[in-house]
């Protein structure tokens, strides 16, 4: 997270200096004295160290906003990112021509692409939130797409009475299957494998 010392005659005097700087009210700062200053013959200037508190949507979504903006600069790629909050999670929306590779085969490309915000977020706002990143509405696609997998398993385990697999799965499309299917009558899922190999198993509920 961005942080500023400031040297001023007094603690006041650098803590307005702070708020022009930052553009925030010292309500928006996590404010640090340093050296609180003295007059006299052992005059000493005042020293404190500020940052910015992230304690309003605006912020997080600015914050996310100049992450990605300049992430997709460095990388070269021409883009439209639109911000929001969804409850406490990010969603971060890229739009744009010809931007098959931010998503990369199987979306492996935009699942690296989706930890490198986040954590880059993280490091800025000292706390690690939820994240969705999406381009092209590939992901809603890809989730709609597994939602439709699951019911479809389900019935066929349900014909077959027995169990099935689908194929290794990241951890969150693996709970987009377990949330598909929670409700579903008869049918359970289960999780098997380990590391990348990681995949759903769903079966008849056993009474």
């Amino acid at each position: 997270m961005e942080e500023l010392e400031i040297t001023a005659k007094t603690v006041e005097e650098a803590t307005v200096e702070a708020e022009e700087k930052l553009g925030l009210t010292r309500e928006q700062l996590d404010i640090e004295i340093v050296k609180k200053g003295r007059k006299g013959i052992f005059k000493e200037q005042a020293v404190v160290r500020v940052k910015p508190l992230v304690d309003s949507e605006k912020n997080v979504e600015e914050i996310s906003l100049n992450i990605v903006e300049e992430l997709l600069n460095l990388l070269g790629v021409p883009a439209e990112v639109d911000i929001s909050l969804n409850g406490e999670a990010i969603a971060v929306d890229i739009e744009g021509d010809d931007l098959g590779i931010l998503i990369g085969r199987e979306g492996r490309t935009l699942a690296s692409l989706k930890y490198i915000i986040r954590a880059m977020i993280a490091n800025k706002i000292d706390t690690w939130m939820p994240l969705n990143v999406d381009v092209c509405g590939y992901q809603k696609k890809r989730q709609e797409n597994l939602k439709g997998l699951a019911l479809r398993m389900a019935e066929q385990v349900k014909l077959r009475h027995s169990t099935m697999t689908l194929e290794p799965m990241p951890a969150d499309e693996r709970r987009l299957i377990h949330l598909a299917l929670v409700d579903y009558p008869d049918i359970t899922t289960y999780s098997i494998g380990e590391g990348k190999n990681r995949k759903v198993a769903i079966s008849i509920t056993e009474h």
